[in-house]
């Protein structure tokens, strides 16, 4: 049942820099490398099928920071990528998607105006995926610094039903943590639609990873690993041979 699962290494951008913050915490910030298109290309030689860049910078603001950052990395590998950070209006999204981008990731903007985002799928297809950003249940947005009253699942039914193909749902208390992944809200996110859902936040073991793919929900197709990668947690080549034995 768990056919499909990708592991997903991120790279989050600040100020052009591989960083890892702890719940979205500008202040709780490790730099892992000044240098993110050789990350990436060690990602790419680890195995990596798609690869997740956040611009962090980006999302705190409300316009794209690091495109000069992305459009390198994009020149320098060939799996594919999916982008966030930002992306509020038709002209970055275009801007990103013509830099060779895989799949952007819509967050703020999407909750704001539903409109926008139907316009976009319209437009683009499975090149739109949706963050679900949630703080105790509740969806967050602008960088996570702002929660709403909406809860997650509840949105989530809204993503899907305006024919978004992918949604990235995170656990905001658990990303950076390193403390396991809140396994019964992506179930229960997941079961309530039926559009492809990558999990992110917590992830610190190979056995967290295996664990998502043991909740045998067919549209959980990916998961995100983020700092267990870069604190050496996990190895990315072992995680992907890890899962092909569910």
């Amino acid at each position: 049942m768990a056919k499909g699962l990708t592991v997903i290494p991120a790279i989050d951008l600040m100020a052009g820099n591989c960083v890892r913050l702890i719940q979205g915490q500008k202040t709780q910030k490790t730099i892992y490398s000044n240098d993110p298109v050789e990350i990436a290309r060690r990602w790419e030689a680890a195995g990596a099928e798609i690869i997740h860049i956040v611009d962090l910078d980006g999302a705190f603001q409300g316009t794209p920071q690091n495109l000069d950052v992305v459009k390198k990395i994009r020149q320098n590998v060939q799996v594919r990528i999916q982008f966030g950070g930002g992306l509020r209006d038709l002209e970055h999204v275009a801007k990103v998607l013509h830099l060779g981008i895989d799949r952007v990731v819509l967050g703020t903007k999407a909750y704001e105006s539903p409109e926008f985002l139907r316009t976009l799928v319209a437009q683009y297809g499975e090149k739109i995926a949706v963050g679900i950003d949630a703080r105790e249940g509740k969806v967050a947005v602008k960088g996570w610094q702002e929660l709403e009253a909406d809860d997650a699942v509840s949105f989530a039914g809204r993503v899907a039903s305006s024919g978004v193909s992918t949604i990235i749902y995170t656990d905001i208390k658990c990303d950076g943590m390193l403390t396991g992944p809140n396994l019964a809200g992506i179930d229960t996110l997941a079961q309530q639609v039926q559009c492809s859902v990558i999990a992110s936040g917590g992830i610190s073991s190979i056995d967290d990873v295996l664990a998502i793919g043991r909740l045998k929900r067919p549209n959980i197709t990916g998961v995100i690993v983020g700092k267990a990668l870069y604190s050496g947690r996990i190895r990315l080549e072992e995680a992907i041979s890890a899962i092909e034995t569910l």
